[in-house]
């Protein structure tokens, strides 16, 4: 069929996939770090109190001190590629590229910082993805991470005239292919260690004790996987929760306290996972693999490891590839 001279042009259809993890400031300096932390911390899902109550404390207080020391940590873990939770996320999208082909248009997005959901959607949108898988990075969902991905992703789509199809990925936290992947990924590490660890602790983001109570999964989510990765290992696994901010009462028990309980009981050599993390970031880099080992070591600690996220590794994004081609089914 010959199209009118005036009609405008459509890209070819495609399928596309988008990568979502939390986010990351564009530089480890006091100004980026600002900017970062004002749009994560004003984002209602992640902090829910009330705004008339919540802006005036963080603007006036949270965001003139807490950059400075956020930024310093991050100058710790920064490298030549930049920040790692970035340059991960972005080798998880190009590996599943490679192994998608042709069948598949990969992206990746930040749900906070750059680049943003709305952006990839759109340009997305404009390369002829008609269809579009939307995948947090968040094997156990939360309403302050896979929810307000989502959130963001619909609010783009309410500024577009012709959606595109939407799938979005569910929560893996129990599904056997990213089980067998932690199991895979911690067996390695633990053989390349030059010690034998006495107990082996992960250690999931923490999350205020009250979204549990308002009917968060979250915490169900941690504790099944840590269930059914004990399981799969044939041995005990220490479960704890880290990164608490501000007065609330936080899930227990915390990192650091656990870390310092193991020491001070007698155990002296600890090796560390965080299984909720895709990849790793400020919080698995700086505070697990270094100042857990400062802790641990205080409290009377000697050996201690941190084992790294799936990251972009083979086993890690065979672990993806399953996962996104499952949600995909129908579509290719």
């Amino acid at each position: 069929m010959t199209l009118p001279i005036d009609h405008p042009q459509v890209a070819t259809p495609k399928i596309g996939v988008l990568l979502v993890n939390l986010g990351t400031p564009d530089a480890p300096t006091t100004s980026a770090v600002k900017r970062y932390l004002k749009q994560f911390l004003s984002d209602r899902r992640v902090v829910e109190i009330p705004p008339i109550i919540w802006q005036p404390i963080l603007r006036g207080i949270i965001l003139n001190t807490r950059p400075q020391k956020s930024a310093k940590a991050y100058a710790k873990v920064w490298t030549d590629k930049g920040s790692p939770l970035a340059f991960f996320t972005a080798g998880q999208a190009e590996a599943l590229q490679a192994r998608m082909g042709d069948s598949a248009d990969v992206r990746y997005a930040m749900r906070y910082g750059n680049p943003s959901v709305a952006d990839q959607l759109s340009a997305m949108k404009t390369a002829g993805c008609n269809r579009i898988l939307i995948a947090p990075m968040y094997p156990q969902y939360s309403g302050a991470t896979t929810g307000t991905v989502l959130d963001e992703a619909y609010a783009a789509l309410t500024a577009m005239r012709w959606h595109p199809a939407i799938r979005t990925l569910p929560a893996y936290h129990d599904d056997r292919a990213y089980i067998g992947a932690l199991k895979t990924s911690i067996e390695a590490s633990l053989a390349g260690l030059d010690f034998e660890p006495e107990a082996i602790v992960i250690s999931f983001h923490g999350m205020p004790e009250r979204t549990l109570h308002l009917g968060d999964p979250y915490h169900c989510h941690c504790q099944k996987t840590a269930r059914l990765l004990s399981e799969a290992m044939g041995r005990e696994l220490v479960v704890s929760f880290q990164s608490r901010f501000g007065r609330a009462k936080w899930l227990e028990p915390a990192t650091d306290d656990t870390l310092m309980r193991l020491a001070r009981e007698g155990t002296k050599k600890v090796a560390i996972f965080a299984p909720g993390f895709s990849v790793d970031c400020l919080e698995t880099l700086e505070e697990l693999a270094m100042q857990g080992h400062e802790q641990f070591e205080e409290a009377g600690g000697t050996h201690y490891a941190y084992m790294p996220c799936l990251n972009d590794s083979n086993v890690g994004m065979d672990m993806v590839e399953r996962i996104v081609r499952r949600e995909l089914a129908g579509w290719i």
